[in-house]
């Protein structure tokens, strides 16, 4: 995905508005992009600290990073001047809903099932 000209993250997993060319023209940018999923093990403090607010600072509404260790999942919603003003752990055990896809819940809890 490209947010800028020298930025161009690539998430894990990322959730797009649909496009008639399905991207074949050119990478999504911000306003394309509903939901970005960070899956993190090792890399979950450059995660947390640079990718989450390089994605605030250019708008993505939502961000999920799915910390493996810690078996848990923090959510990031509402960016604002660089930042997320929501941030939240939502219990696993529930459905978990995509704020861009009213009525669109995703079942976490295979998750971290071993």
């Amino acid at each position: 995905m490209r947010l800028s000209e020298l930025s161009e993250p690539q998430p894990d997993l990322a959730l797009l508005r649909r496009r008639e060319d399905s991207y074949r023209r050119s990478h999504p940018e911000p306003s394309d992009v509903l939901l970005v999923i960070e899956i993190a093990d090792t890399s979950l403090r450059f995660d947390r600290e640079t990718k989450v607010s390089l994605y605030a600072v250019h708008g993505i509404p939502e961000v999920w990073v799915v910390d493996l260790r810690g078996r848990r999942l923090v959510r990031h919603r509402a960016p604002q001047q660089g930042s997320y003003l929501q941030v939240d752990e939502p219990n696993l055990e529930t459905p978990l809903e995509i704020s861009a896809l009213s009525g669109v819940a995703v079942a976490l809890q295979q998750l971290f099932s071993s």
